[in-house]
């Protein structure tokens, strides 16, 4: 197999966290671009953030490893500098049945995204699906959560073509006592040949018609926050429904999570949530209530005043399966960035584009794997690459050099 020339890249870039990592990992497996990290999260200071790989990186990276059969130096805790090199593709995989376990509870969904461009491409001639377990957190600080993932994510990817079962089989918690749940999901790979569809996603954002909650709190706080909520939605949201989809125990005071969905006559959802993070040592569960629901209520007003068709989260997890399909896309979170008579190809030599720094950073790292990948009017529109999974007789470069 040819050498392909090392990819390096500044984790100091744009946002500088552990979202360039996983990005630049989960493409490197799938197209065989070698990379090598330096300054691996060097924008995260202190202790609980600090810089350098924390575990669920090193979950997600060596999950890719064993996948591509790599070579792989510096995948530890801590690590600075991390160097990636596949030597199988996707197609080629033995493995369908995956199962990943971290060893704290770090995010079962984390380590979600950064595997699933990889196995997605996995297809094989019988068309068998890939059946994927994951040990980690499912409510974890600084993470899309499962429910997120589930009500949110997940339809959205829908557009693209993209089929995922998913269970959660045990919650995991960051807060309170560590505890380790676990996941499973089913993906079905795209056939061999085929590759991701172009996703039909609205121009405009249409009427709110629903709002869908979410809450994990203690048994004696759920009747308070619900009540909470319906008060701060009712003065925000007037007449529109309010449906209380999950109500769940979170079995310690420290755990209470929130998750506001809004739904559209366009079919766009909306999402909003928050792990509380203030003091719950002798909680004063009134102030609590009050102050979770009007945090959410008014984030997510504030996200659907933009007038955009995705919210802040979603955007930027979209950025890499717009940069893998065939043809153009266009998700854009303002209404100034969807109105545009003239195309300007962007300049990809750093972060760039409309969004927020991790869309922008995401971008910059889908541009150095997939140079192919054309973005226009600040990120507006994305010309895909159209990558296409193929036979697993083809070397690894095979798929690149065919849309170069």
């Amino acid at each position: 197999m040819a050498k392909q020339k090392v990819v390096t890249l500044d984790g100091r870039t744009g946002e500088g966290g552990g979202q360039l990592v996983r990005v630049a990992v989960a493409l490197a497996a799938l197209t065989g671009t070698p990379i090598r990290i330096n300054n691996v999260r060097g924008n995260r200071a202190g202790k609980v953030r600090g810089g350098g790989l924390k575990a669920q990186h090193v979950s997600c990276i060596q999950c890719l490893a064993d996948a591509t059969q790599a070579d792989v130096t510096g995948c530890s805790v801590g690590s600075k500098t991390i160097e990636f090199r596949a030597n199988i593709s996707p197609e080629a995989i033995k493995n369908r049945n995956i199962r990943v376990k971290a060893e704290s509870a770090a995010s079962i969904l984390l380590v979600f995204q950064a595997t699933l461009p990889f196995f997605l491409f996995a297809g094989d001639e019988p068309g068998s699906p890939i059946t994927l377990t994951i040990q980690g957190g499912s409510n974890v600080s600084f993470s899309l959560s499962f429910e997120y993932l589930d009500q949110v994510l997940l339809p959205a990817l829908e557009r693209f073509g993209i089929k995922v079962e998913r269970k959660l089989e045990h919650r995991g918690w960051s807060h309170g006592t560590p505890e380790i749940g676990s996941a499973k999901f089913t993906i079905t790979p795209i056939p061999l040949g085929h590759s991701l569809k172009e996703p039909n996603w609205p121009r405009d954002r249409g009427d709110i018609t629903r709002i869908d909650v979410s809450i994990l709190v203690p048994g004696q706080v759920q009747q308070p926050l619900k009540e909470a909520l319906n008060f701060e939605l009712g003065v925000v949201f007037p007449g529109i429904e309010i449906n209380f989809l999950l109500v769940g125990d979170s079995r310690h005071r420290a755990r209470m999570y929130t998750l506001l969905v809004a739904h559209t006559t366009t079919g766009l959802r909306f999402g909003r949530d928050w792990l509380y993070s203030g003091s719950t040592r002798n909680p004063d569960y009134s102030k609590i209530v009050t102050e979770i629901a009007q945090r959410v209520v008014d984030e997510l007003d504030a996200e659907l005043r933009k007038g955009g068709v995705v919210d802040e989260y979603l955007q930027d997890q979209l950025i890499v399966f717009q940069a893998l399909v065939e043809g153009r896309s266009s998700i854009a979170r303002t209404p100034v960035a969807l109105d545009s008579d003239r195309e300007r190809i962007d300049r990809m030599d750093e972060p760039f584009g409309d969004g927020s720094l991790h869309t922008t950073t995401a971008r910059w790292v889908t541009s150095q794997l997939l140079p192919q990948v054309k973005w226009i009017n600040d990120g507006r529109v994305c010309e895909g690459a159209g990558w296409k999974t193929s036979s697993p007789d083809l070397s690894i470069e095979s798929p690149l050099k065919d849309l170069q």
